[in-house]
């Protein structure tokens, strides 16, 4: 605009700076405003008997059986993006394998611990340490700045598996850290209690994962919700054993010691647990499963599993031979880990994806978002799943006031 032949200077106010918000006239009415929401009383929203609609009465129960027809009622045109998939790359996959590899250390330091084997106990608790300390440079990393992740521990919210996951890493690596430290300077039964303690998170930190995953939109997640927390167990189980029984061997635990036998036999049936729960789930999600077989997600999953029956193989081979096998299965279980949680990452990604698949699962026709509840190994009454959901509410609703309480005393 030509401010040489325009008048463009405001009847209010400066130019360019915001005008006040006090009225040339008080009381003065605004032009071709109503008040007392006037303006809207064209709608039969806030007016009756000016059209048809307020007038129909429906007959009791008849919009809800409406609503319930409509959502068997096929989608001609399904037209998306209706989520967005997740950013998260080799990051948190990584992360993913690395807090399950050190939470299964910390069980196996708890397991020797309580056989009496002292001296695997506190290597453990170094492999669990050891495990641990990368992970929150990969959530930086995926976050992109580090005061994301600080700012994730300025608030404790119970019901959001992210935030207690990133309270709980920070909890798992201080009293790790803590365990080890008492280990080097010769003091063993505080040793021994802290981690006890970091074994007890661990329960938390191996399976918060799958748990996240689940909480999501994206199909393949939320369709896995009954079997992502166990299976994400499952494999943190194999690989910390795994990891485990190689620093052992490297450390020179003689052939035929029972934590080697031991630790092996772990490996093996967390792994073949690890393949029936997958299994368990591919069956029920159906199509939405596809994403775990194709592309990307597909090459890593079935090299998982490929890699799973190798390190079968090789154990009941170094059963006849006595050889190393023994090593290079335990090898071939720490990678099978890592695919798998790579598997599950990419392929949820490729799953939010598919529009059709989505608007299936959100009108609630796809089989994945049912079988969950209706297959349910462990079927409760609905007055049972409402009480046990209500509590957890309102316990989660007490911490949070409590908090508040306490940060406005400070």
């Amino acid at each position: 605009m030509n401010d040489e032949r325009e008048d463009v200077q405001p009847a209010l106010g400066t130019r360019g700076e915001p005008a006040s918000w006090t009225p040339a006239e008080p009381g003065a009415p605004v032009a071709l405003a109503r008040p007392d929401f006037g303006d809207a009383r064209w709608s039969y929203l806030y007016k009756e008997r000016d059209t048809g609609y307020a007038d129909a009465e429906p007959a009791p129960g008849q919009v809800a059986e409406a609503n319930r027809r409509m959502r068997g009622a096929p989608v001609s045109d399904i037209r998306g993006p209706f989520i967005h998939a997740p950013l998260w790359g080799w990051e948190v996959a990584t992360y993913f394998w690395l807090g399950g590899t050190a939470s299964g250390s910390a069980f196996v330091a708890l397991a020797c611990d309580a056989a009496g084997d002292h001296r695997s106990a506190a290597i453990a608790r170094k492999v669990a340490l050891g495990a641990v300390a990368p992970a929150p440079a990969l959530l930086i990393a995926d976050l992109g700045r580090p005061e994301r992740f600080l700012n994730m521990t300025r608030i404790f919210k119970t019901r959001s598996p992210m935030n207690t996951g990133a309270w709980c890493l920070v909890a798992f690596s201080g009293s790790g850290a803590l365990a080890v430290g008492c280990d080097l300077i010769g003091r063993p039964k505080p040793g021994r209690a802290f981690g006890a303690l970091t074994a007890a998170l661990g329960t938390y930190l191996g399976s918060y994962t799958g748990v996240l995953l689940a909480c999501t939109s994206v199909p393949l997640w939320s369709g896995s919700r009954t079997i992502l927390g166990p299976a994400f167990v499952a494999t943190a189980t194999a690989t910390g054993a795994a990891a485990t029984r190689l620093v052992l061997v490297a450390s020179g635990l003689p052939h035929g010691h029972p934590t080697r036998r031991a630790l092996g036999a772990i490996e093996t049936a967390s792994m073949l647990t690890e393949l029936s729960i997958s299994a368990l789930g591919e069956r029920r999600l159906g199509d939405a499963a596809e994403p775990l077989g194709r592309g990307r997600p597909g090459l890593c999953f079935r090299t998982a599993k490929s890699l799973v029956a190798l390190g079968i193989s090789l154990r009941l081979l170094a059963r006849r031979t006595g050889s190393r096998e023994h090593e290079l299965a335990s090898f071939v279980y720490l990678a099978a880990g890592l695919l798998f949680r790579f598997a599950w990452v990419y392929a949820g990604q490729d799953s939010a994806s598919d529009d059709e698949v989505v608007a299936e699962v959100a009108r609630g026709d796809h089989e994945a978002r049912t079988l969950s509840v209706r297959r349910s190994p462990l079927p409760l009454p609905d007055v049972v799943r409402r009480a046990y959901g209500e509590a957890i509410r309102l316990t989660s609703l007490a911490i949070e006031r409590g908090l508040r309480r306490s940060n406005a005393v400070r």
